[in-house]
C-alpha cells in the first residue's frame, strides 16, 4: 500500500519539516526518515510509510500483552509494523522494532480486514504490539475505528513516548494499554533507550487520571541496570502516589538479547524481591512474568486473600471472579475490565493468514 498522509508535524523556516508526534522532535529534509524510520518527508509533506502494512498477525492470549485484568482468558489478534521511536539496547523484538528493511512488512491489511479477521477468529480484542503503535498512530486509529464498529476492543502495548496532542487522539480509541516503564532513572532511559523518563511518567498520569483506558504497567528488570532496591522503592512509591494502589504492575524477566547479550537473565529471586518491595509499598496487584512462577502470576483478592485467578504461564487454571469482576468468596470488587469467563485461551499462539496473499 502507498504512503499515507501523516498528522502532527509543521514546517520550518529552512524548508525542513518537524515531526510533532514524540519528544524526539525529528527535523527532516526531503526524502529523509525520522528516527522511528516510518515517518518521512515526501513531496514537502510528512507521510506514514507503514499504513496498511504489517510484520505479521498472530492470535495470543491476552495475558501475553501482559494484561491480567482485561478480559482474562480471552484471545487477542496481535500485530505490529516496523520501526520504533526508542532505541532500546535490550529490545526483545529488535528484528521488528529496529528493522530498516521494508521487506519485513510482508502482510498488507486494511483496517476492515483486521476487524473482520478478529471476528472470524473469535478474538475479543486487537492489540497493537511487537513495535510501538505510537509511531503508526494514524494506522492504529483507523484500525481501532473498524474494530469498534465490529464490536472488537483495542489494546496498545507502548512505551508511552508521545506528545500530549497525538496522545489524546490515539488513546481516545484505545480500550486497554500496557505501558513499558523501562526503569525509574533518566540515566537509564538516556543510556539504554536514547529517550527520557519524564514523558513516560506524564503518559501514565494521563492514562490513569484522565481517560477510561484500562492501564497496566510492565518493568523489565535487567540485572545490574534497573533492579536495585532503591530504584524499585522509588518507582513503586511514585506509582502509588501518582496512580493509586490498583494499577497492576508486572515485573518481567530479561533474557539476553540484541546489544545486551552479555547480561545474564533475570533470576526468579530478583522478580520475587521486586514484587515484595511493591507490595510493601502498598501496591495491590503485582505480577511476575517471562518466567515460571504460579504464585507471582496469579491474582489475589486484597480483602479476603483468596486467589481468584490462578495462572501458570499464560494458562488460567482456576477462575473465581464474577462477570462483574467480584471475588466469589467475599464479593470484593477487583479493578479491571471483566466479562463472563468462558475458559482460558491458554499458552498457544495461532498464526493468522491475514495479509499473506496480496
Amino acid at each position: 500500500m502507498s504512503a499515507h498522509p501523516a498528522k502532527w508535524w509543521h514546517r520550518l523556516d529552512d524548508g525542513r519539516i518537524q515531526c510533532d508526534l514524540c519528544p524526539r522532535d525529528c527535523k527532516l529534509h526531503e526524502g529523509q526518515r525520522g528516527a522511528c524510520f516510518v515517518r518521512q518527508m515526501e513531496q514537502d509533506e510528512m507521510v506514514l510509510t507503514t499504513w496498511g502494512r504489517s510484520s505479521g498477525f498472530c492470535v495470543d492470549p491476552i495475558e501475553k500483552k501482559p494484561l491480567n485484568h482485561f478480559l482474562p482468558g480471552s484471545g487477542v489478534l496481535s500485530f505490529g509494523t516496523a520501526g520504533c521511536n526508542l532505541s532500546c539496547r535490550f529490545c526483545q523484538n529488535w528484528d521488528i522494532s529496529r528493522s530498516r528493511d521494508m521487506d519485513t512488512l510482508m502482510s498488507a491489511a486494511t483496517p476492515e480486514m483486521i476487524a473482520d479477521e478478529a471476528v472470524r477468529l473469535r478474538c475479543d480484542s486487537v492489540a497493537f504490539t511487537y513495535n510501538d503503535p505510537v509511531i503508526f498512530a494514524e494506522y492504529a486509529m483507523d484500525v481501532a475505528d473498524a474494530c469498534h464498529a465490529a464490536g472488537v476492543k483495542t489494546v496498545a502495548v507502548t512505551a508511552g513516548y508521545i506528545y500530549p496532542t497525538p496522545r489524546a487522539a490515539l488513546f481516545s480509541k484505545i480500550d486497554a494499554a500496557n505501558v513499558d516503564l523501562k526503569a525509574f532513572t533518566d540515566e537509564f532511559y538516556f543510556q539504554q533507550s536514547a529517550a527520557h523518563l519524564a514523558p513516560v511518567l506524564d503518559t501514565l498520569r494521563y492514562l490513569v487520571r484522565e481517560t477510561n483506558v484500562w492501564t497496566e504497567i510492565t518493568t523489565l528488570l535487567i540485572p545490574g541496570l534497573n533492579d536495585s532496591d532503591d530504584e524499585l522503592h522509588a518507582e513503586c512509591k511514585w506509582l502509588l502516589n501518582n496512580l493509586g494502589a490498583d494499577v497492576p504492575l508486572h515485573f518481567s524477566a530479561f533474557h539476553p538479547d540484541y546489544k545486551l547479550s552479555e547480561v545474564p537473565a533475570t533470576p526468579l529471586t530478583t522478580l520475587e524481591r521486586a514484587r515484595d518491595i511493591a507490595i510493601g509499598e502498598g501496591l495491590r496487584y503485582v505480577y511476575t512474568g517471562n518466567i515460571r512462577d504460579v504464585h507471582g502470576a496469579s491474582t489475589h483478592c486484597p480483602k479476603c486473600g483468596n486467589t481468584v485467578v490462578v495462572r501458570d504461564g499464560y494458562n488460567i487454571l482456576r477462575y473465581q471472579l464474577t462477570a462483574e469482576g467480584r471475588c466469589t468468596h467475599c464479593e470484593a470488587a477487583i479493578p479491571g475490565r471483566f466479562q463472563q469467563f468462558h475458559g482460558a485461551f491458554g499458552n498457544r499462539r495461532i498464526p493468522s493468514a491475514l495479509g499473506q496473499f496480496h
